[in-house]
């Protein structure tokens, strides 16, 4: 794989999960709609450093030093990483010539991994089961991930004009 390609994807991650992050800024000043704070996600790899892998609900776990940082670079290390899928949906020229198909699969493939990794392991349950809401839950996570699929079409457009 190519240097440019590389840089691409990193642009690319990073660009959509700006986006994603845009939306909750949106959805929280807009209508009061409350993101993931990224300390939990952030605690919950500091506690697998302890042998914590699954919480009966993370809410309930102390704080730990530095768990904002950590979330919030573990979030965009997981936006670059979903940013290789186009890469493996559609190979290397999608990155020049991206398609808004490709990048709206990415977004839901993105999906499993809140439902079936991040939200049983915190305690929210198996695609949000254990919330108060689940079906609610969901449809935040769907829209979120179809953002992030928005931006990461987006942020590859603007790769592709500006990196020649």
């Amino acid at each position: 794989m190519s240097t440019e390609i590389l840089l691409r994807i990193l642009f690319t991650g990073a660009g959509a999960t700006l986006c994603m992050d845009g939306w909750a800024l949106l959805l929280r000043r807009k209508w009061g709609i409350a993101s993931l704070d990224y300390a939990l996600p952030g605690r919950w790899l500091l506690g697998m450093l302890k042998g914590k892998f699954v919480h009966r609900t993370i809410l309930n776990a102390p704080a730990l030093s530095g768990e904002k940082v950590t979330g919030w670079a573990f979030h965009y290390a997981t936006g670059i990483l979903f940013a290789f899928l186009p890469l493996l949906l559609s190979g290397p020229q999608w990155f020049h010539a991206p398609d808004v198909g490709t990048a709206m699969a990415t977004g839901l493939i993105s999906l499993a991994a809140p439902f079936f990794i991040m939200q049983p392991a915190l305690g929210f349950g198996m695609a949000a089961s254990a919330t108060a809401n689940p079906a609610k839950a969901r449809l935040k996570s769907l829209l979120t991930h179809l953002v992030f699929g928005c931006g990461l079409y987006l942020s590859a457009m603007l790769a592709a004009a500006l990196i020649t």
